[in-house]
């Protein structure tokens, strides 16, 4: 299984760059193909993620599914933005098998760096950190190293642009399944609650509703998050080095010296 997530990450990883660069060079007719093979291949994740574990053969005892890196990974993936550990756990109960808790995240991150300074880039992703407006880890907040560094940065409004991707993620993921779990209902019900118009009261929110909702004030304070992260980015881009760029500068007089050295 590994293998295949990491081809197919690859994969929409480099979707989401020539996405970009057809919206950039207006070539919509482009754009909306390349749109459709990432969602094939989004959905290709998701399937391969979720499928049971192989039954336990006599060389795997012992064997209790993947790491917690890896389940770590497959839930923000999901959701394509920033989460704290929460959301991490509450997704990963929702959409996969192997169970996740919030202690076991306690130490992840770190845990990450360090084997991300002995052996920069020895692996095809890390769990890392979010960067404040000030370059250092943003509290609890994980995410995926492969992501572009704006989406790895957070501004005054990122909390809540957020909050409302992770939500259509969740609520797109829910429409896709056939039978999704009760965790599941429940946590696009709770998440539909903080969205002005998507329902989530006592009955079950209708997951393109949620969507819709969620896009629209999400075209309130798109832009301008947009362009507070790509300022926060090429910020990033000069003054940090490449782990510092995953994990955050430890002290703001780290950033000073690295600036007055560039």
């Amino acid at each position: 299984m590994p293998d295949d997530l990491d081809t197919l990450e690859r994969r929409i990883d480099l979707l989401r760059t020539r996405v970009r660069a057809a919206v950039r060079d207006r070539d919509l007719a482009l754009a909306r193909e390349l749109r459709g093979e990432l969602r094939k291949s989004e959905r290709a994740w998701d399937l391969r993620v979720s499928s049971p574990p192989e039954p336990e053969t006599a060389g795997q005892r012992g064997r209790t599914g993947p790491p917690v890196r890896e389940r770590v990974h497959a839930a923000l993936t999901l959701l394509q933005v920033p989460a704290a550990g929460r959301l991490v756990v509450g997704v990963h109960e929702a959409f996969f098998a192997e169970p996740l808790k919030g202690s076991q995240l306690s130490t992840l991150r770190r845990d990450e760096e360090r084997t991300f300074r002995r052996s920069p880039y020895g692996r095809p992703h890390y769990v890392c950190a979010a960067l404040t407006d000030r370059l250092t880890p943003a509290r609890g907040l994980l995410a995926v190293s492969t992501w572009p560094q704006e989406r790895r940065v957070v501004g005054p409004l990122s909390p809540r642009v957020d909050f409302l991707r992770s939500t259509m993620r969740v609520a797109t993921r829910v429409g896709e399944l056939d039978e999704p779990s009760e965790k599941a209902w429940r946590l696009l019900a709770r998440m539909a609650r903080n969205v002005p118009g998507a329902g989530g009261g006592f009955e079950r929110p209708e997951p393109a509703v949620v969507v819709r909702a969620a896009e629209a004030e999400l075209a309130v304070h798109l832009v301008a998050d947009t362009r507070d992260r790509a300022e926060l980015a090429g910020r990033a881009g000069r003054q940090l080095d490449e782990a510092a760029k995953l994990f955050g500068a430890t002290t703001l007089s780290e950033i000073a010296r690295k600036a007055a050295c560039a």
